[in-house]
C-alpha cells in the first residue's frame, strides 16, 4: 500500500437502520436505529413489553421486520428486497433457558453448531468419538469460558452458571459477527449474577465478537455493557455509555428508570436553576429563559447531610435509615413535605427525626415540568 494512503475501515459488525416490526396493529420496534462494533457490548434495557426481545429476534432472523435495513460486517441481509434466514446470518444466539441439549455431553453441546459438529454424536455415541469433532475449537471454548475439563459432563451434572457459560461458548465456537442474549441472567440465583457480569464481560471482550444482550435490569446493563439503548413502547429514547445514560439522561423516563432519582420543582437562572436546597448547577442547561419552571433530577449519591444546628423550621428530618454496611440510604423530608433519598458512606449513622441540612454534591438534570 502505498504511503500515505489509509486503509479503508471495517464496516459495524452490526448495523441496524429504521427497522419496524408490527403484530397486527401493534408496533412492537418503530423505526429502531443504532450499530455494534466488533468486540461492542451493547445492552437493550428497557421495561417488560418494550420491544427488546422482539428486536432481538429481528436480528437474529426470527422475525420479519416490516420495514428497515439490517446489515452484517456490511452485507444486507434483510431490506425491502433481501431475506437471509437465520442460518445464513453468522449469528450467535443464547436465549433465556439457554436450551442446551441434555442428551449431548457439554463438548457435543459446544461443537453441535461447527461443521460436522453433531453428526459424529448420531453415527458413532462414544464419548471419545463425540468429543473428536472439531475437538480443537471445542478446547479453544473450554479455555475460553473456564470449563476444561468438564467435555463429558451432561447439562444436569452443571451449575446454572456453568450452564450459561456452556450456552455462550456454544454460540461462540462457530467464530459468528455477533452473539445475541436474551436476559442472560433472568434463570440465575441473585448471588451469582454479579460474579458471571464480570465473567460473560470478560469472556465477550476475549472473543472480540459484538454482543447484543436484552435486559431490564438496569444494574446488569450498566455494568456489563459498553453502550445502553433504552427502550420505551417499541422505540429506542437514548443510546449512549452507561455513564451518559445514568447522570446525563435525555427524558424523564430514562432518569427514573436506570437508578434511583430524586426530583425538585426548581427555576432557571443563569445556568441552573433556584430550588428548595439552593442554587444548583444544570449539566444540560441551554438557552432556556430565567424563571422557567423545570424539575431538577439528582442521584442520591449526589446528596449529603450534615447535622443541622438549630433544629429550626428550616431544617429537613430524617425519616429512615438502610444501613448496608458499605452504605447506607437514608430517606429525608424536606421543609416543603418534599421527601429525597440519600446515598452516603456510614461513618455516621443517622437515625428518624434527626435535624439535617441536604447538601447538593454535584451537578443535577433539567427536566421539562409535566403537565406545565
Amino acid at each position: 500500500m502505498a504511503s500515505g494512503t489509509e486503509r479503508p475501515s471495517e464496516p459495524p459488525a452490526l448495523t441496524v437502520e429504521r427497522v419496524t416490526k408490527t403484530f397486527g396493529e401493534t408496533v412492537a420496534v418503530r423505526e429502531a436505529s443504532f450499530e455494534v462494533e466488533r468486540g461492542e457490548i451493547l445492552a437493550l434495557l428497557g421495561p417488560s413489553g418494550c420491544g427488546k426481545t422482539t428486536t432481538l429476534r429481528l436480528l437474529a432472523g426470527f422475525e420479519r421486520p416490516n420495514d428497515g435495513e439490517v446489515r452484517i460486517n456490511g452485507e444486507t441481509v434483510v431490506d425491502a428486497d433481501v431475506w437471509q434466514p437465520p442460518e445464513r446470518r453468522r449469528i450467535g444466539m443464547v436465549p433465556q433457558d439457554f436450551a442446551l441439549f441434555p442428551h449431548l455431553s457439554v463438548g457435543d453441546n459446544i461443537g453441535f453448531g461447527l461443521p460436522n459438529g453433531h453428526r459424529a454424536w448420531w453415527t458413532k455415541p462414544t464419548r471419545r468419538l463425540r468429543r473428536a469433532a472439531a475437538p480443537q475449537r471445542v478446547q479453544e471454548m473450554l479455555e475460553l469460558v473456564g470449563l476444561v475439563g468438564f467435555a463429558d459432563r451432561f447439562p444436569h451434572e452443571l451449575s446454572g452458571g456453568e450452564a450459561q457459560r456452556v450456552a455462550l461458548a456454544r454460540a461462540l465456537a462457530p467464530q459468528p459477527a455477533a452473539v445475541l442474549l436474551d436476559e442472560p441472567f433472568s434463570n440465575l440465583d441473585q448471588n451469582l449474577r454479579a460474579s458471571l457480569r464480570l465473567a460473560m464481560r470478560n469472556i465477550l471482550k476475549a472473543a472480540d465478537t459484538a454482543a447484543v444482550f436484552v435486559s431490564h435490569h438496569r444494574e446488569e446493563a450498566l455494568s456489563l455493557a459498553d453502550r445502553v439503548a433504552v427502550m420505551r413502547d417499541g422505540q429506542i429514547e437514548q443510546i449512549g455509555a452507561p455513564d451518559d445514560i445514568y447522570y446525563r439522561p435525555e427524558t424523564r423516563f430514562i432518569g427514573t428508570f436506570v437508578g434511583d432519582a430524586n426530583i425538585l420543582p426548581g427555576e432557571t437562572v443563569g445556568g441552573g436553576a433556584q430550588t428548595e436546597l439552593g442554587f444548583v448547577v444544570l449539566s444540560n442547561s441551554g438557552s432556556e429563559a430565567s424563571g422557567q419552571a423545570i424539575d431538577i433530577l439528582l442521584r442520591p449519591e449526589q446528596l449529603a447531610l450534615k447535622p443541622c444546628q438549630d433544629d429550626g423550621p428550616d431544617c429537613a428530618n430524617v425519616i429512615s435509615s438502610e444501613y448496608y454496611g458499605h452504605d447506607q440510604v437514608v430517606r429525608v423530608r424536606l421543609r416543603s413535605g418534599i421527601e429525597v433519598e440519600a446515598r452516603l458512606r456510614t461513618e455516621v449513622v443517622w437515625h428518624p427525626d434527626d435535624p439535617v441540612d441536604v447538601i447538593v454534591l454535584d451537578d443535577g438534570i433539567g427536566l421539562a415540568r409535566e403537565n406545565q
